[in-house]
């Protein structure tokens, strides 16, 4: 009998996920865990990548790198309560699942086995957001996993000067929901922030001593500086090549971060690097409205709004916009808002049936449009503003707050158009965590069909 030979068949093994090094990479062993993880290595930098502007042009310092995780942060976190799981799990909205307006919704995507993924979590004065994302073409990444709840962490801080129980209560149910996230995935890096309201309270620092044994984040209180870094690092994408000026502002729930950007002929690979100056306001949409009332908002209590962000805004030394170049070009210098309250407003402005960031980000406003929509708003008592989908209850009595800050902004800086971003600190983190690592840079991201992608330069315009 002739004797079979037997095919084999030869067993490759499967290629394990890249793992990208760089300025503040952390070592990584065979597994990652899916906490925050201290940054320990180092890279020489230039004295020249270290330059930042300040407001009087004088070098800002670099951003400051997250701090250490303790043991008691790598333990398991407690499981969020049922009636938070069940928020988790609501469905989210569109046929892509993209992000709709409401209290407490998360969307998932999936993810590539092949790209290292990476966390962002931004605690604010109103809101606790989370992003998962991993790196795909150059200077984008794809949403995998993301939560956002409106907590109101700075309720009552500005009569008080402290954090109150119920909104401390409110974040840490918020903030176990992302924690419980970051356990199911291996995060290649982490960085979770807290802003204006950890910053300004005095129990700032032991709200986060109680985050961290309740949940196991450690998260760090970053500086008006960085957050403005951030918020710029976020929107670079929006910035078309054209560009000569910009100036960007974030209306945050307790503070304002306005930077103004100016390029040259050599545009830097990071938007922020070309910071000329900035500033950060003590004021917000929710210690505004708190100020002067934001239920009921007549076209006197608005105005009054408006003057007292222009005194503040006196105070900034910043050249006029004539110094700027080519300021009735349109492609010469426009604004970029990136806050609910120009997202608001966009959706209003495109009469849409519900939230949706994907006709929202990236969408240019010409001045009267603004203008318009603001008269719109304001000629509507609060259970108008509720019962607009893309404002909600939760909003309706901080819109025209945030409506007050963006007019003081306007008259300070005149512009024919404002670009709208739906994207802030959370993706100014991820995008600068992925450049540190140089994911782009060695080509190991790769292109995913599918799925949210941030960082292009496309957007809905008119």
């Amino acid at each position: 009998m002739r004797k079979r030979k037997r095919r084999r068949r030869s067993k490759s093994g499967q290629a394990q996920p890249s793992v990208a090094s760089g300025a503040v990479a952390e070592a990584a062993g065979p597994k990652a865990v899916a906490v925050p993880v201290a940054d320990t290595s180092s890279r020489k930098r230039s004295k020249k990548s270290r330059q930042r502007r300040s407001l009087q042009g004088r070098p800002l310092a670099v951003t400051e790198k997250p701090r250490p995780v303790s043991d008691a942060a790598k333990q398991p976190t407690s499981q969020p309560s049922a009636s938070s799981a069940r928020t988790e799990e609501r469905p989210s909205s569109g046929a892509n699942g993209h992000e709709r307006r409401g209290n407490g919704q998360a969307f998932s995507y999936g993810s590539d086995s092949g790209s290292p993924l990476y966390a962002a979590l931004d605690l604010g004065t109103n809101n606790c957001r989370l992003l998962i994302a991993q790196p795909t073409r150059p200077g984008q990444f794809r949403v995998v996993d993301a939560f956002s709840r409106i907590v109101r962490l700075g309720e009552g801080l500005g009569a008080s000067g402290r954090l109150s129980q119920d909104a401390m209560d409110r974040s840490i149910e918020a903030l176990k929901i992302c924690a419980a996230k970051l356990k199911t995935r291996e995060i290649r890096k982490t960085r979770l922030i807290a802003t204006e309201a950890a910053r300004a309270a005095e129990n700032g620092e032991a709200f986060l001593e109680r985050v961290l044994a309740e949940t196991g984040l450690e998260l760090e209180i970053i500086n008006r500086e960085t957050e403005a870094r951030l918020a710029v690092s976020g929107c670079s994408s929006l910035v078309g090549r054209e560009t000569k000026s910009v100036v960007l502002f974030d209306i945050g729930g307790g503070s304002s971060e306005i930077a103004v950007i100016k390029i040259g002929e050599n545009r830097s690979s990071r938007l922020a690097n070309h910071i000329t100056h900035w500033t950060s306001l003590p004021v917000g949409v929710v210690t505004l409205s708190e100020r002067h009332g934001g239920q009921d908002v007549s076209p006197e209590s608005f105005e009054a709004m408006v003057v007292e962000v222009q005194g503040m805004l006196s105070n900034f030394d910043c050249p006029a916009i004539h110094t700027l170049d080519n300021p009735g070009d349109e492609n010469g210098f426009h604004l970029i808002g990136t806050s609910g309250t120009v997202t608001t407003l966009a959706g209003v402005h495109l009469d849409l049936p519900r939230y949706d960031r994907r006709k929202v980000d990236g969408l240019w406003l010409s001045d009267d449009e603004v203008s318009a929509m603001q008269a719109r708003l304001l000629s509507w008592d609060f259970t108008a503003r509720a019962a607009n989908p893309c404002i909600g209850p939760d909003r309706a009595d901080l819109v025209l707050a945030g409506c007050a800050i963006l007019e003081a902004i306007r008259r300070r800086w005149p512009s024919e158009r404002m670009r709208v971003a739906d994207r802030g600190l959370r993706e100014g983190l991820l995008t600068d965590m992925m450049a540190d690592d140089g994911v782009w840079r060695r080509g190991r991201a790769r292109r995913h069909p599918r799925g949210m992608q941030y960082g292009s330069h496309e957007g809905n315009s008119q």
